[in-house]
């Protein structure tokens, strides 16, 4: 019996290793992007908690295999260090701009179809297609939406921990190096500050990080490297429960958590052995998409849940000092707090 065909909507990162893992089974797949290769995208450039036999299962762990493995880390509420630790395991920094060329290339080698500058224009509900296109844009207006984020390459910034965290008055910046002296600078923001080359500078300045903002100014940002987008919300997203969703699609995890490149690579993992049931012809499509939801709300549910409160603490002053504190006097473990939102 022929395989069924799977058409994904969306090449980032869930839908590149999706459109991976199914062609090392023989599925044929079409993947749809509107944009093309390579790109700079606005993330956190830092992988934690992702497991080496989901990599594996996917067909991408020797991708990973020469990226940074930062480990340790430092936290700063606005100019001062609250916390100077080491993650529970080593992560991955690793540059989406290299990273996302490199997954194109290899689902183009097994034989996967790669429509770049095609935006897919279906309703996403039909039998066959996953819907990974990224965040939904949502209106300001809606509960929870509103959130503005920049990210961006610079040279010649010296870093002091492999992942710096830096918290001010509604705002997050993570800071990581990704390699061939580059390090990722990312912020989340309730406002935007208009545009520019000096916009990550402005965002961060305007969130009460001076000492981060004048290191920004005196490093050299790389070329076409500075992203931003807005309108959009954190958790589950609007749609979720209808189709197949993978990634930023299905949910968005707050940033601070630095987990949000995990939940795509984890995510498309999920949905693998459903789709490949469905493309065999041993799984209703309807079967299919009620095991992906089931499957995503039991895997993802609890670490939204407690990424979104915990984001709400560490953007607050003064429960970001009560968490300083807290955490100061080990009543709660780092350790803990990293579990939850992994």
């Amino acid at each position: 019996m022929a395989l069924k065909t799977v058409t994904i909507a969306g090449g980032g990162l869930a839908g590149l290793a999706l459109g991976i893992g199914l062609r090392r089974h023989g599925v044929p797949v079409t993947l749809l992007e509107a944009g093309s290769y390579p790109r700079h995208r606005v993330c956190g450039e830092f992988v934690s908690g992702i497991q080496p036999e989901e990599l594996e299962a996917l067909g991408i762990r020797d991708l990973f295999a020469a990226a940074l493995r930062p480990r340790e880390t430092a936290w700063f509420d606005g100019e001062r260090l609250f916390f100077r630790g080491t993650l529970p395991e080593s992560g991955y920094g690793v540059s989406r701009h290299w990273l996302d060329q490199a997954l194109a290339e290899r689902f183009v080698d097994l034989g996967g179809e790669l429509r770049t500058g095609q935006r897919w224009e279906g309703g996403g509900l039909e039998a066959g297609t996953v819907l990974a296109s990224g965040r939904v844009v949502t209106e300001r207006r809606e509960e929870g939406a509103g959130w503005f984020g920049i990210k961006a390459h610079y040279g010649e910034l010296e870093c002091v921990a492999d992942l710096e965290v830096h918290l001010g008055e509604g705002a997050y910046v993570g800071v990581t190096p990704v390699g061939e002296g580059w390090v990722n600078v990312t912020g989340l923001f309730r406002e935007g500050v208009g545009g520019g080359k000096e916009l990550m500078e402005r965002a961060v300045a305007r969130a009460g990080l001076g000492g981060l903002a004048a290191r920004l100014a005196g490093a050299r940002q790389r070329p076409g490297s500075l992203k931003g987008v807005n309108r959009f919300r954190l958790g589950w997203q609007p749609g979720y429960g209808r189709g197949i969703r993978v990634g930023d699609a299905a949910a968005m995890i707050a940033p601070v958590t630095g987990n949000g490149m995990t939940m795509a690579l984890q995510g498309a993992c999920l949905v693998l052995e459903p789709l490949l049931g469905w493309s065999r012809g041993e799984l209703e499509w309807a079967a299919a998409e009620r095991g992906v939801c089931l499957g995503q709300r039991r895997r993802f549910g609890a670490r939204l849940f407690w990424a979104e409160a915990l984001q709400r603490v560490l953007m607050t002053g003064w429960s970001r000092r009560v968490c300083g504190f807290v955490l100061g006097r080990d009543w709660v473990s780092f350790d803990t707090l990293y579990r939850m939102v992994r």
